[in-house]
């Protein structure tokens, strides 16, 4: 083969005939294998970095916060109470558990739930005006002592049957979807001569 026909290397490329041979890959100057520094990540415990971290993460997380550590430093603990008042309501991670911590009371309850029932409708008489507004201060009256026991992840469903006395027979059921270990209900009643008077408490365990 003539070696007048082959052409020389600077004229051959990838980009084919009159292209320009790749750059070869040249060392740093100075002491042979030297390597550019690379940025050094700041660190967490450094002050500045920590208030720049604390920021991003309470900025742009989408997920709900449990536990932020307390800083070193008082003047990155005020920047952090200031991104907390611009977040709004906390909200909590899920912490996994599957059982209450105190398991719903149900008789304790009843006796409260009873007291406020009778206390309220002692002597009184049935009347369809004054019963319809008298269910909706009896449910929040109820709700409202039902959580002063404190029992904690437990969601409450509170129902005030008001029945005028007719001569007619009544029946009443509930159906629900629930965990028998840790949800429960329970019933209170006031009757008269003229009417009877039903609240019925459903404790319900949300994690």
């Amino acid at each position: 083969m003539d070696k007048r026909s082959v052409p020389p290397a600077s004229t051959v490329g990838p980009a084919g005939r009159g292209g320009k041979a790749p750059a070869m890959p040249t060392q740093a100057s100075g002491a042979p294998g030297a390597q550019a520094k690379r940025e050094r990540r700041p660190s967490m415990f450094e002050k500045e970095s920590y208030a720049q971290i604390l920021r991003e993460r309470l900025r742009e997380s989408i997920h709900d916060v449990l536990y932020v550590e307390p800083p070193f430093d008082e003047s990155i603990a005020d920047i952090g109470k200031d991104q907390w008042k611009t977040m709004g309501k906390v909200k909590y991670a899920n912490t996994y558990r599957m059982a209450p911590y105190r398991k719903f009371q149900a008789q304790t309850v009843q006796k409260k739930v009873q007291q406020i029932l009778t206390d309220k409708l002692k002597n009184l008489k049935y009347d369809e005006d004054t019963f319809s507004s008298l269910s909706l201060e009896l449910a929040d009256r109820i709700l409202a002592a039902v959580k002063e026991f404190g029992f904690s992840r437990y969601k409450y469903i509170i129902k005030i049957i008001l029945i005028q006395k007719t001569g007619q027979s009544i029946n009443i059921s509930s159906r629900w979807i629930w965990d028998v270990a840790w949800d429960t209900w329970l019933e209170a009643k006031h009757e008269t001569e003229s009417y009877i008077a039903l609240a019925l408490v459903y404790a319900l365990y949300c994690e």
